[in-house]
């Protein structure tokens, strides 16, 4: 049985997408039973990802935003400053637990956050994700690969909400995003990472 790690929180700052989506593939290539499992902080400059079934017809407008085809689960999202990106890789066999746990402890920690901060917040079973009022407002996307995953969470949180506006979000149309500080709380990414990250560890290294 491979023995329990630490895990390693790493903040990448402001990153382009595809250099640490690229990251993420090395790292779980590389990794071996005893490797540390690591949380990272990001901040993408504005891209469009398109997850492994994504389907095209979910770009509504075209704008000068890049697109990438990504290999996450889900369909097309946006990414853009003022957004809270959280990436996991993490061991599942070694935390013995299977994709939609995984699933289900992202959007824990994000529902469990907004909490602390006065939203009440839901998750949709058949559309994986955080809404409130019916809103979006995190999105989550997995690859497993070797028994471990890696990819993870967004939250809006202080950005232009527009260019969600040229496509359907995760693939439904008519689907309305919404983020903190238009639901009335303003503060950092930084900030706002610390609870998400507690939620997180709290719920892989029990």
């Amino acid at each position: 049985m491979p023995s329990k790690a630490t895990t390693i929180l790493r903040d990448l700052g402001a990153q382009d997408y595809i250099g640490v989506w690229q990251a993420m593939q090395q790292f779980t290539a590389e990794r071996d039973d005893n490797t540390d499992d690591e949380i990272w902080i990001v901040e993408h400059p504005p891209v469009y990802t398109l997850g492994l079934n994504g389907k095209r017809e979910h770009f509504l407008k075209a704008n000068n935003i890049a697109i990438v085809e990504s290999d996450r689960g889900g369909q097309v999202t946006y990414h853009g400053p003022g957004q809270l990106v959280i990436y996991l890789l993490a061991d599942l066999r070694r935390l013995n637990k299977g994709p939609r746990q995984m699933v289900t402890i992202l959007e824990s920690a994000v529902i469990n956050t907004l909490r602390q901060y006065g939203i009440a917040a839901q998750a949709e079973p058949k559309a994986p994700g955080v809404y409130v009022n019916q809103q979006k407002i995190a999105s989550l996307g997995l690859r497993i690969k070797r028994g471990c995953c890696y990819h993870g969470l967004s939250i809006n949180n202080d950005m232009d909400l527009a260019p969600f506006t040229d496509i359907n979000p995760c693939g439904y149309a008519g689907l309305q995003v919404t983020q903190l500080t238009d639901l009335g709380v303003k503060i950092t990414n930084q900030e706002l990472a610390v609870p998400v990250v507690h939620q997180l560890l709290q719920a892989i290294e029990i």
